[in-house]
């Protein structure tokens, strides 16, 4: 089966339509309201300004120009949200981050460029242009509605008033009395301007928002920083992992392998007691056979922090399950994602050890008698949380085996919430971008 996209129908300028007065409804919605918007700004960010700069020498002014500079930030994201349900959507705005409210905190703070231009927005040019645009509009409004019903309102006016059409002679070119004329030249004029109208408040609202998506947003820096951020948090990904490989092979040296070079002795020693000494032999069996589950156990304690087989060969779901039956509290599973149902590989890892790490906490700490897991997908986004009836208090502190999966979904852009108050319940909240 075959789809088709029906063509985009072409935008109508007829102000006959419902939609092209639709159209003016939100352009006026967006350029009317913007002028006291404007107007409040300006008023407040002058003020704060002229202030912080004349009590600089004092010092006094310093703190005044951080809060004249925060207004202005506020100011800016009041025009962000306005812009954003008029166009749909803006590009992103990038801050960088702000310092403690020292005296070079606070010189620091003043040293971001967005800041400087969210001033300049709220005080030079949104004030200015929306003054004018707030004028225009409303005159344009009150001059084509008044004219297309002058025809009406007329009659209420003085007997001896001269109107327009008289004064530049219409009623002698038309043949016709002065009130006719007058109403005549009213309603064309009236017409014409509401023909005009769409064109001239879309142009207006364009205009001022291509102004205030020039100065208060900077998908070039926000890009940057997202960069930065993002290259950071791949090379702590790429530390933590060579920090896991060394302690799993230290693991490995010391614990495992030790008891497996035992239990070799004491299969060998058993051997040779076989036959002259079977109780010996037994004990020695007896040892080894507690070796080998000693052994066993650190393995598995390990193999959690490598990805098992199952996972890459069956998927998410498999693995999920395998790690609750395994669980020495009762877990279960919930969520639409399927059996061999795959995502991609670096999410399903890191889904994998959050659950797994999860699930070894519930059982270390929690005291809980009973756990849930929900593993929920979507077309975007993968979403994972995992509750249990323990005793709380969870978190991510420094030492808690909760705190390195931050760094692990960092990786994946994956973001980590835990809800644990002291007496539970506790709710792990997981989400990773598709």
């Amino acid at each position: 089966m075959t789809h088709t996209v029906a063509p985009i129908a072409p935008k109508s300028w007829l102000i006959t339509r419902p939609a092209t007065w639709r159209q003016i409804g939100s352009d006026l919605a967006y350029i009317l309201p913007g002028f006291f918007v404007s107007l409040a700004s300006f008023t407040a960010l002058v003020t704060l300004f002229t202030l912080g700069i004349s009590t600089l020498v004092i010092w006094v002014g310093l703190p005044v120009l951080v809060a004249c500079l925060a207004a202005a930030r506020w100011f800016a994201d009041v025009n962000r949200a306005a812009l954003r349900r008029w166009a749909g959507g803006i590009p992103p705005v990038h801050y960088r981050q702000p310092h403690k409210y020292s005296i070079s905190g606070m010189f620091k703070n003043l040293a971001d460029p967005q800041l400087w231009k969210d001033f300049i927005h709220g005080v030079l040019v949104s004030f200015a242009y929306r003054t004018a645009s707030f004028s225009i509009s409303l005159s344009i409004l009150a001059a084509a509605f008044g004219g297309v019903t002058q025809w009406f309102w007329m009659r209420f006016l003085p007997a001896d008033n001269t109107t327009l059409a008289e004064l530049i002679g219409l009623d002698t070119f038309l043949g016709v009395s002065p009130n006719t004329a007058e109403s005549i030249f009213g309603l064309v004029y009236g017409v014409v301007l509401l023909v005009l109208l769409p064109f001239i408040t879309r142009g207006l609202a364009v205009a001022d928002a291509a102004t205030s998506r020039a100065l208060l947003t900077n998908e070039n820096a926000a890009l940057r920083a997202r960069s930065a951020e993002l290259a950071a948090s791949r090379a702590q990904v790429v530390s933590e992992e060579a920090s896991t490989l060394r302690k799993i092979e230290r693991d490995l040296h010391d614990g495992p392998q030790q008891r497996l070079i035992r239990l070799q002795m004491d299969v060998e020693a058993a051997q040779r007691h076989l036959v002259k000494n079977p109780a010996a032999a037994r004990e020695l069996m007896d040892c080894a056979l507690e070796q080998s589950r000693e052994a066993l156990a650190e393995l598995r304690q390990l193999s959690r922090g490598i990805a098992p087989p199952l996972l890459a060969d069956r998927g998410l779901r498999a693995a999920t399950e395998s790690l609750a039956a395994r669980s020495t509290v009762p877990v279960v599973v919930t969520g639409n994602l399927g059996h061999g149902h795959r995502i991609a590989e670096g999410a399903e890892n890191a889904a994998y050890f959050v659950l797994s790490e999860g699930l070894a906490n519930i059982s270390k700490h929690s005291g809980a008698t009973s756990a849930s897991i929900m593993v929920q997908t979507s077309p975007g986004e993968l979403f994972i949380e995992v509750l249990d009836d323990g005793r709380g208090g969870a978190h991510l502190g420094k030492g808690h085996g909760l705190s390195g999966l931050l760094d692990r979904l960092a990786g994946v852009d994956g973001s980590l919430e835990i809800t644990s108050p002291n007496g539970g319940p506790t709710a792990l909240r997981v989400n990773i971008p598709l």
